[in-house]
């Protein structure tokens, strides 16, 4: 959730999280219980890993680079997809066939953005901002990261400032709500 260095290492490195628990969703047969212990996993960092970036990676884009408009209304609408693929799957089981139909869903459009930020966005912001500028974004993440909501929000707002004002508010109210079901505590 927080693992220290520029915005780029931090994101990465919560992608490479994310792709572990897919891994060991697809390890598992269909049905089995523990396939929806991994997705709430998966979900939680997700969801903080979107937040974090709305509020502070794209408006980043948006200042550092030329088209940046065009890239982070782009990445916001990826996590717009995604977030409500995650709202579906909150409420199915995994004895569903419903259940491998959105966790197959979520996967591709996870894979396909991280995809898209790893080979074209990370880059061209590393080349147009500084160290320094990417040392206090990765800070800015990681601190948002920790009181980001754990659920997704599909009508939640996804740009500054609503999303940086009402994210705490809703982060805490999931995070209390994981404490009384367990969810997210793995097995």
């Amino acid at each position: 959730m927080g693992h220290g260095g520029d915005v780029i290492a931090e994101l990465v490195t919560d992608h490479r999280e994310v792709e572990e628990l897919f891994g060991k969703i697809e390890a598992l047969a269909p049905g089995e219980k523990q396939r929806k212990e991994y997705a709430d996993q998966a979900v939680i960092e997700l969801v903080r890993h979107s937040v974090a970036e709305e509020a502070y990676l794209y408006p980043a884009v948006r200042a550092f680079l030329p088209d940046g408009d065009f890239v982070a209304d782009k990445e916001i609408e990826d996590h717009a997809g995604a977030e409500r693929t995650m709202k579906e799957l909150e409420g199915v089981e995994p004895d569903n066939p419903e259940f491998d139909r959105l966790i197959g869903e979520l996967m591709t459009e996870i894979r396909s953005h991280v995809r898209d930020e790893e080979d074209d966005l990370f880059p061209r912001l590393r080349e147009a901002t500084s160290e320094e500028e990417l040392m206090k974004l990765g800070d800015k993440v990681r601190h948002a990261k920790k009181t980001a909501p754990t659920r997704p929000h599909p009508s939640a707002p996804d740009t500054p400032p609503a999303n940086k004002l009402l994210a705490p508010g809703a982060g805490m109210v999931d995070r209390v709500r994981d404490a009384l079901t367990g969810r997210g505590k793995g097995s």
